[in-house]
């Protein structure tokens, strides 16, 4: 059942909190969305005040020549080199790694998106907007980029701690680590007490990551006395949904590495194969990320055995989640 797969999961407390670790990226990104939307806007607007040369009227006169490949770039035409040339000067890696195949430059004049990806790691030129990024992306901008004035030791600590946390082989994260991360994700915070969107977000990180996860049905507990308005819930659906978004975050981070051969193939042989038996044993996650399984096979092909997710029966789709809630107890 379900349930019982999800209840065996949180009981090993490393994995539950490599979840509320995770749990708290997601927060993060929902909260940070907002607000470097309309600081990329304003800093895409200062950079045409700046150049008016570079505003819509200019147009890119070198088509597919003026095309990026990962970090590579060499610009044909006039308006782009002075474009990258503009980046360059508000990048604080300027000497360092630059994804310029995130990009379209001849989009930069009239799409400040478009500039913010140079500023963010590889992976994503099909990203349109803040919303379709994930929380490293979201914050390597916020590092990357001079127009932001904040402690860049505090963003850092915490793109380490999110590394951390998709790179763990296992999914599990201890309890003094998560302390750690607790520390440092609300001194990253604290950077951004007149944003009232992030502020609002300090005090529900606080609360998961102090708080236990208990699996539990509503109608026993209120036998027991229980009264259901004085805890904070997340169904059994919506600890899925976090669980799918970190899985697929760390298959995604897994293809990247492959595909542009950052770490060794039994590396990535071994930490897939780590992947393979956790979701060998739970069905109710499997089903969701058998497209991302395919996806990573593709680029490490190995032999299958009849086992392997990729593998199984069609199997009876479960009709929906039983009214099973997670508790906090705080």
């Amino acid at each position: 059942m379900v349930l019982s797969e999800l209840a065996a999961r949180l009981n090993c407390a490393e994995y539950k909190n490599w979840v509320k670790a995770g749990h708290c990226l997601l927060l993060l990104r929902s909260c940070l969305q907002s607000f470097v939307g309309r600081e990329v806007l304003s800093f895409h607007r200062g950079l045409l005040a700046a150049a008016p040369g570079l505003g819509p009227s200019a147009t890119c006169r070198g088509a597919s020549r003026c095309s990026p490949r990962a970090r590579q770039f060499q610009p044909q035409c006039q308006v782009c080199a002075e474009w990258k040339r503009e980046i360059l000067r508000h990048h604080i890696n300027r000497n360092g790694d630059v994804h310029w195949g995130n990009c379209r430059p001849g989009r930069w004049p009239v799409d400040a998106w478009e500039v913010a990806k140079a500023f963010m790691p590889r992976g994503l030129t099909d990203k349109r907007g803040p919303e379709e990024c994930d929380a490293v992306a979201l914050l390597s901008l916020i590092n990357s980029c001079d127009h932001f004035v904040v402690d860049r030791k505090k963003v850092t600590e915490v793109i380490k701690c999110r590394n951390e946390i998709m790179h763990s082989s296992e999914m599990k994260v201890s309890s003094t680590w998560l302390r750690d991360f607790q520390i440092k994700i609300q001194n990253f915070l604290n950077e951004f007490k007149n944003i009232p969107e992030i502020v609002a977000v300090y005090s529900r990180i606080e609360q998961l990551l102090t708080s236990d996860w208990a699996v539990h049905v509503p109608e026993e507990d209120q036998r027991d006395g229980y009264e259901c308005d004085t805890g904070s819930y997340l169904s059994a659906s919506q600890v899925n949904e976090i669980e799918m978004e970190l899985l697929k975050e760390k298959l995604q981070e897994m293809y990247l590495q492959a595909e542009e051969q950052e770490v060794l193939p039994e590396e990535i042989a071994d930490q897939l194969k780590v992947v393979k038996e956790f979701l060998r044993n739970n069905k109710d996650l499997r089903n969701g990320l058998r497209e991302d399984m395919q996806r990573l096979d593709s680029l490490h092909p190995q032999k299958r055995d009849s086992k392997e997710p990729g593998r199984q029966a069609p199997e009876r789709k479960d009709r929906g989640w039983p009214s099973t809630k997670i508790r906090h107890v705080l």
